[in-house]
């Protein structure tokens, strides 16, 4: 379970952030308000008493809202108005230059067309993307753009930000172009055409509230397929970004989300992926050569792995390894590090200027860090983490002698991404995600040029081009029939020991559109999960599967019998036949024994056969409890419109007793207060307001949120608050 919980819940993509301008500081604001009551008749109030503000849009369909915009001194009148639920500001500022596609080595890359293995192109299918906007100027992308919206600045011009390279953003162009791009670049589904909704603004940092309002954009504007290449921390199925994207399935559109890059524990999965209808999509890794390396003083080869926006590791020949300091000659050597309060940019930066062939850098705890190197300017060297026992074995050799080290490669098959969020989810127990694809090197499109980005960001539209590529192929599906065929014909991916790799990192596996587009069975609900044990003795839950014969021959099916497990038994169908092109609910049944099973997650794959096919069908539950986090995704924020009084939300994903949030000096870890107690909290998202005085100093404290649950035990979470001053 993960350690630290996000302190501002606010939707995020890849790892960048930004502090929103003050309203007191702006010419003019935008603001998006929730209201209680129909928003059309609160607008016309609003019009009516407040003509100096501007109403920009109504949204009735996924949640109820008005867009405003006006002055900070006028829209602070509304400060008093009893309907009003939720005050959310909007934030504008402007993209940055990448590089060109002929800088980008082939081999090392991969490109969005290799998973285009069809004569379809998605062509007639209505792509709507959810993200940072998109450079439609961009020969690759200007042609497939059709349209759409921005939720930041309230306008029809969802043009990525541009100009500071501090909150320029290119993330939406990017994902635009795996999709869809139609150049010199091609894209998994070249001529769908693309509709643009910006949500997340400078930073590509926005609310949920600016995704909510996107979607429901998306929805009137008619779109087939949405992409959602965005999360949060909250792993729950009831955050309200995930019921909206329930609700917009539910009105027949696609929705592929991204499953978050807080892997490789389970339980990161986070919202809005952790919606019941969304597919949900995990990473993979590409096929390539992994670096080692040899520095004999009686050692094994350390593995590295290279830092998101590093160049490949390609050293040929032996190099000497020198701390990174002042007074090093580094000239022609390897570079090592520990992480500390420098950026890993900035260790790059010097590194590279001082001379050095490569940078290692490793932790200052035992736990493996994730990072990257990107810039205002590209690092030519490589930047590479290494394990801290491997690091500091190496710093003791260096004491002793000088230290050579020597790199070595080693090809590895596509496998889960580390950065990959697992599941399950909380509260309903889903296996998530629920179909891997293609994310760590892929190049596609920027403001300005090309350049290789990874994560699950970059996962999710190949998956969304792929249901296009599927919606042109079989335009009389059902999306139930188009996801269940992405589904059943994915390919379950091995760890690097050859096993098979966890339900929780891979759902169903790695996707495969041709054999979708041609499959000749359709499951529709493949990823069986039979919850949480309750305290009796035995318990049987039974699931019905929904399986589609699409030919037009009759068709016969059976189960292997999974291996005997202590505590576990099946009750599977020996065999049985579909008709030609009818479907057929199968019951599968399973009888646990808790008291012979350990107190964890379990999990596995049946197999139903057809033929010389084999499907396989994850299966997960968990048994009486789990290290599953209880309270996540502490928000603590100034009133809007209110400077004595402050605002918190927190979600709670299980029956708990009573939530007290500490708080402790980031420094010396010296406890200074309490900052709340919340006495029976709901299950879900609580909230409310704290007085400044209840308050107390503002600034930045390690917060401790200690939770006693309902059978007297207590579990804490630690994340970083900063309380603002006005």
């Amino acid at each position: 379970m993960r350690s630290a919980i996000y302190a501002f819940m606010i939707i995020i993509i890849c790892s960048m952030f930004f502090l929103p301008n003050n309203l007191a500081y702006a010419e003019e604001q935008s603001i998006i308000i929730e209201v209680d009551g129909d928003p059309h008749e609160r607008k016309t109030y609003l019009e009516r008493y407040f003509p100096g503000i501007d109403v920009i849009k109504t949204y009735d369909t996924l949640f109820q809202g008005i867009a405003l915009k006006a002055p900070p001194e006028k829209l602070k009148k509304l400060q008093n108005i009893s309907f009003i639920k939720t005050v959310h500001p909007v934030r504008t500022y402007e993209t940055q230059h990448i590089s060109s596609l002929d800088q980008l080595e082939d081999g090392q890359v991969v490109f969005p067309e290799s998973l285009h293995d069809t004569t379809y192109t998605g062509k007639g299918v209505k792509v709507g993307i959810i993200d940072t906007g998109i450079d439609y100027h961009h020969p690759d992308l200007s042609a497939n753009y059709k349209g759409g919206y921005d939720l930041v600045d309230l306008d029809e011009d969802p043009m990525e930000t541009q100009g500071d390279q501090s909150v320029a953003t290119s993330h939406g162009t990017h994902v635009a172009g795996i999709i869809a791009a139609n150049g010199k670049l091609k894209g998994v589904a070249p001529e769908a055409d693309i509709y643009a909704y910006r949500a997340l603004g400078p930073g590509g940092v926005g609310s949920s509230v600016h995704v909510i309002a996107a979607l429901e954009q998306a929805v009137k504007d008619g779109v087939d397929v949405v992409n959602l290449s965005l999360g949060n921390s909250v792993n729950g199925p009831d955050y309200p970004t995930s019921m909206a994207v329930n609700r917009a399935s539910d009105l027949g559109i696609a929705m592929v989300i991204a499953n978050g890059n807080d892997g490789p524990d389970v339980w990161s999965i986070g919202a809005p992926a952790t919606a019941t209808n969304a597919l949900s999509v995990g990473a993979t890794t590409h096929e390539r050569k992994a670096p080692s390396l040899d520095i004999g003083v009686n050692a094994d080869d350390i593995s590295l792995a290279e830092m998101h926006g590093s160049i490949p590791w390609e050293l040929t020949k032996d190099y000497e390894i020198e701390d990174l300091n002042d007074e090093a000659d580094l000239v022609d050597k390897i570079a090592i590090s520990e992480r500390d309060d420098i950026s890993f940019f900035e260790k790059a930066q010097k590194a590279e200027q001082a001379g050095a062939v490569a940078l290692i850098i490793y932790n200052y705890e035992s736990d493996l860090i994730q990072g990257s190197i990107e810039g205002d300017e590209p690092i030519g060297i490589p930047v590479a983490i290494m394990p801290r026992a491997d690091a500091l074995h190496i710093q003791e050799q260096m004491l002793k002698e000088t230290v050579y080290a020597r790199s070595k490669y080693e090809q590895v098959n596509k496998q889960v991404a580390p950065f990959s969020s697992r599941g399950p989810v909380a509260v309903n127990w889903n296996i998530k995600p629920d179909i891997l694809a293609p994310g760590t090197n892929i190049v596609s499109t920027v403001p300005g040029g090309y350049q290789a980005q990874q994560g699950t960001s970059m996962a999710a539209p190949h998956v969304a081009g792929g249901v296009a590529l599927l919606k042109e192929a079989h335009p009389q599906w059902t999306n139930e029939q188009i996801i269940g065929a992405l589904k059943t014909t994915a390919n379950p991916v091995m760890t690097m020991d050859s096993e098979q790799e966890n339900v929780m990192s891979q759902g169903m596996g790695d996707i495969d559109i041709q054999e979708a587009i041609n499959t000749r069975t359709i499951i529709m609900n493949p990823l069986l999960s039979f919850g949480k044990t309750n305290n009796t003795y035995r318990q049987s839950e039974t699931i019905h599967v929904t399986i589609e014969n699409t030919t037009t021959d009759d068709q016969h099916y059976y189960f292997s019998m999974p291996k005997h497990q202590q505590g576990l038994t099946w009750d599977l169908p020996q065999s049985f036949t579909v008709k030609a092109q009818e479907r057929k609910d199968v019951p599968v049944t399973l009888h646990m024994t808790t008291q012979q099973l350990k107190e964890d997650i379990h999990q596995g794959m049946l197999t139903l056969n057809q033929g010389t096919e084999q499907y396989h069908l994850p299966y997960l539950f968990v048994n009486n409890t789990a290290d599953y986090p209880r309270a996540m995704g502490l928000e603590f924020s100034m009133k809007m419109f209110d400077r004595n009084m402050y605002t918190y939300k927190l979600y709670v994903a299980d029956d708990v007793e009573e939530i007290s949030i500490q708080l402790y000096d980031p420094d010396t870890l010296l406890y200074d207060r309490q900052l709340l107690k919340i006495d029976e909290p709901i299950m879900g998202m609580n909230e409310g307001e704290l007085r400044e005085s209840q308050v107390g100093e503002p600034g930045y404290y390690m917060a401790f949120i200690n939770v006693i649950l309902k059978d007297g035990t207590y579990e804490t979470y630690q994340t970083e608050v900063h309380i603002p001053q006005e």
